[in-house]
């Protein structure tokens, strides 16, 4: 499939655009309530199991191009940042976007973290701030960004997400980050409220079922 530029369909209604942040606001103060007991325990266990800080501050870019900082549960060793450029050899993906299978820099708690998509709760805060909802293409890095084609960046035409079709649909399986844009854009086209609500539904049983890593 050739790469083409989006053409995008007309905007969603101004209430419905309402509702999804409506969603968005009310979904992520109540799991940040209900999930508050997970949060700290999870804080507990990255803080004694290695050195570092608990939080990883996740410096991406969100919807047309504007950078903003968020945070993670901190899944890597203290220099992992550093130790990237000589693992960059390694790439599975075919793009500007990094991914490794049984990446060395990872903590014994981070692996489990990340198989469950634990790590990636502190975001819920920067969908409560409104950098970020809940459904929606993901934010890449700030470096990864830069090196994005046109056909790429189509994918923050919208507000980035914690979810979206790329990780109900195979992500440990797509190398291309081409086709990983593609389902992005299928997003986009396709957006409705429905859309979102299935896409949540079918993410829950993803994170019990463990794919991430």
């Amino acid at each position: 499939m050739q790469n083409q530029v989006l053409v995008l369909k007309q905007p969603p209604p101004s209430w419905q655009r309402f509702v999804k942040r409506l969603m968005d606001a009310l979904g992520a103060g109540a799991l940040l309530i209900f999930l508050a007991p997970v949060l700290v325990l999870i804080a507990l266990a990255v803080k004694f199991s290695s050195r570092g800080p608990v939080l990883y501050r996740w410096h991406v870019v969100g919807k047309g191009g504007r950078p903003f900082t968020g945070y993670k549960f901190r899944t890597m060793i203290e220099n992992a940042d550093e130790l990237k450029q000589q693992l960059l050899e390694q790439n599975e993906m075919q793009g500007p976007v990094f991914k490794i299978k049984n990446d060395p820099r990872i903590t014994t708690v981070g692996r489990v973290l990340r198989k469950f998509s634990l790590d990636e709760l502190p975001q819920l805060w920067s969908v409560l701030k409104g950098d970020m909802s809940l459904v929606g293409p993901r934010p890449p890095l700030q470096n990864e960004y830069a090196s994005f084609t046109e056909f790429q960046k189509q994918k923050l035409s919208v507000k980035p997400g914690i979810t979206c079709l790329w990780q109900i649909a195979g992500r440990n399986e797509i190398r291309d980050f081409d086709e990983w844009v593609r389902l992005d854009l299928a997003y986009i086209q396709n957006w409705s409220l429905w859309l979102d609500v299935k896409i949540l539904w079918r993410t829950f049983f993803a994170v019990l079922r463990g794919t991430g890593r």
